[in-house]
């Protein structure tokens, strides 16, 4: 007997399924660390690593599509190439078997309880034990990994709970003839392929749906002609997410799912003619198997068969794969060529799909706003040696390049922030959003100089040699202090960082001392009042320049000290009144580089 109320069982056993399934796949991940997505972005042109890679990160985080989905991201972000993204991609369909593999530990029931390690496996077993371990670990561990840990076993035990009442829905329908006769329908096998293919195109999930007829086997009413169409058919459902994530991407990314998409047709193909040739044309009796029960051992190693024999077999052709795709997705024109703006494509909101992914772009971008920020002020200090319209236009298109990347990096950064990310990537979203506002406003204060140059040169006048010498010493000064914020910030190198305030408190006193000695040149007429005021601006923006690299090194010791964040002023104060001697010997020495050199003038 099959009613409604087991329908209502059977969907919330699905519900409970999936959910344990993301629970155990996205906790996967976070204990992960994003160190093996990571490894991603090192891909070289070598098809064997990729496809290691495809099938470590799809094990890891339980998701052909997922994994599949991020590799389009890294390709519109243009990290990966084409060639290097097929081989993840066929690997990812080798990882998303071992969902299936799990879910076979089922058929251990059928077993006998040969020994208590046996009985210990059983599911119905050792779902529950994992669940028990896992909430107490949850409940009294107070660090974030090991309660990832006693997520992932949570989510185990959830998962295999659905199949539990999955099972025990259908197990009516074991002696319901309208049942047999719907699979024996799907022995057809374009019929069970569409089915396969709908379904999970649906669900937007292989494994779920891998879960689903593995379930279903339970009753002894699938077969395995009826059943091996249906799993061809859900390799082919799983390519649905991968194409609609591609959706506004870039043709590279395009052709990326469309790989996907290819590698399962082909081999759905592949099998079809061969198995039904080998079953009606070649063996005289047909596969003895072909009318029996197939059970969820059987799906699992069907799954696993095909997809390893398929990647076998197109490794060899990848490069002609990524040759379909570009014929299928063809060029029309420049496209995808950079332009201003195009660095901003490395935020794929698909990668947000892999927070650490996400974040280590967040941490590419901000370096290349660095860049963009120190060569702004380098072509901005240059214009006071020689005036050139064309630089000043490259300067502006570099700062409208700063502010779409911060605009677009805090966007970004906030969506991250809103996602289910560990606490130490949570407190670098906080520490990366405090840099993107600093090395914005030093290509603000870049403008600022440009603008100043360009009042001198509107003018047809021009600083005293007295004054351009000394901005010059103020300029190099300025000019290293940026260049150690970088270093410091890429390289994460906190002897760097520290030795930044002691260089920042020098063009301190540097300015100071510029301010008094232009305003005697002022009071003896050695220069007019309107240069003179251009002069003044030009100090007050240059040492603001070093106060937000000051900024920065002290967000870098706050977060490497795991405080996150450091009070500015109270850190400078015990800097200051400590005066401890590496301080000291650092600024004896910028003060004899700098300060001695200006006094001398």
């Amino acid at each position: 007997m099959f009613d409604v109320f087991n329908v209502i069982s059977l969907l919330g056993g699905l519900a409970l399924f999936l959910f344990g399934m993301s629970v155990l796949g996205s906790s996967l991940e976070k204990v992960a660390g994003g160190r093996v997505e990571k490894t991603l972005q090192k891909l070289t042109s070598n098809a064997f690593k990729g496809v290691l890679l495809g099938a470590v990160v799809t094990a890891a985080i339980q998701s052909s599509s997922a994994t599949t989905v991020i590799v389009v991201g890294l390709v519109n972000a243009g990290i990966l190439k084409l060639r290097s993204a097929v081989g993840v991609i066929l690997g990812a369909n080798i990882g998303t078997t071992v969902t299936a593999q799990i879910i076979r530990l089922g058929d251990l029931e059928q077993s006998g309880s040969m020994s208590l390690f046996l009985q210990i496996l059983k599911p119905t077993t050792l779902a529950p034990l994992a669940s028990i371990v896992g909430i107490l670990i949850f409940m009294g561990a107070k660090r974030s990994k090991f309660k990832d840990i006693g997520t992932i076993l949570i989510g185990f035990g959830i998962l295999f709970n659905g199949m539990f009442a999955m099972e025990a829905a259908v197990s009516g329908l074991r002696d319901v003839p309208q049942f047999q006769q719907l699979f024996a329908m799907f022995t057809n096998p374009l019929l069970g392929v569409l089915v396969g293919a709908v379904v999970t195109g649906i669900i937007q999930s292989s494994s779920a749906s891998i879960g689903i007829l593995q379930a279903l086997s339970s009753t002894g009413a699938i077969t395995y002609s009826s059943a091996l169409p249906i799993i061809l058919g859900q390799n082919i459902g799983t390519c649905v997410t991968p194409i609609l994530s591609s959706i506004g991407a870039n043709r590279n990314a395009k052709r990326a799912a469309m790989v996907h998409l290819y590698f399962n047709l082909i081999g759905t193909v592949i099998f079809l003619i061969g198995i039904y040739s080998l079953q009606y044309l070649i063996l005289p009796d047909g596969f003895a198997f072909w009318n029996t029960a197939i059970d969820k051992g059987g799906i699992a190693n069907f799954h696993t068969f095909f997809n390893v024999v398929v990647t076998a077999i197109c490794l060899p052709f990848s490069g002609l794969l990524a040759k379909l795709a570009e014929k299928t997705v063809r060029d029309k024109g420049a496209g995808d060529a950079a332009g201003p703006g195009a660095e901003e494509k490395v935020l794929d909101e698909r990668l947000l799909q892999s927070p650490a992914v996400a974040l280590n772009q967040c941490h590419n971008l901000v370096l290349r706003m660095a860049q963009y920020s120190r060569q702004n002020f380098q072509d901005a200090a240059s214009l006071y040696d020689k005036f050139d319209r064309r630089k000043v236009e490259q300067i502006m298109e570099f700062e409208n390049s700063l502010d779409r990347m911060e605009d677009r990096l805090g966007n970004y950064l906030v969506k991250l922030a809103d996602i289910d990310i560990t606490e130490e990537e949570s407190k670098d979203v906080t520490y990366l959003l405090h840099l993107i506002s600093e090395f914005e406003r030093i290509g603000d204060y870049s403008i600022n100089i440009v603008e100043q140059a360009q009042i001198l040169y509107d003018s047809g006048t021009s600083l005293s040699d007295a004054a351009m010498a000394e901005l010059h010493t103020l300029f190099r000064a300025v000019g290293e202090i940026i260049d150690m914020a970088i270093v410091a910030y890429h390289e994460n190198d906190m002897h760097t960082a520290v030795r930044i305030e002691p260089l920042e408190e020098t063009i301190d006193t540097v300015e100071d001392t510029l301010k008094y000695k232009h305003i005697e040149r002022l009071k003896a007429g050695d220069c007019t009042i309107d240069t003179g005021v251009v002069f003044l601006d030009l100090l007050t923006n240059l040492e603001r320049i070093s106060d937000q690299c000051s900024n920065i090194a002290v967000y870098m010791i706050g977060r490497n000290q795991d405080q996150g964040t450091v009070n500015r002023h109270e850190y400078l104060q015990r800097l200051h009144t400590g005066d401890t001697e590496e301080y000291s010997q650092e600024l004896a020495k910028y003060m004899a580089k700098y300060y001695n050199t200006v006094v001398a003038k």
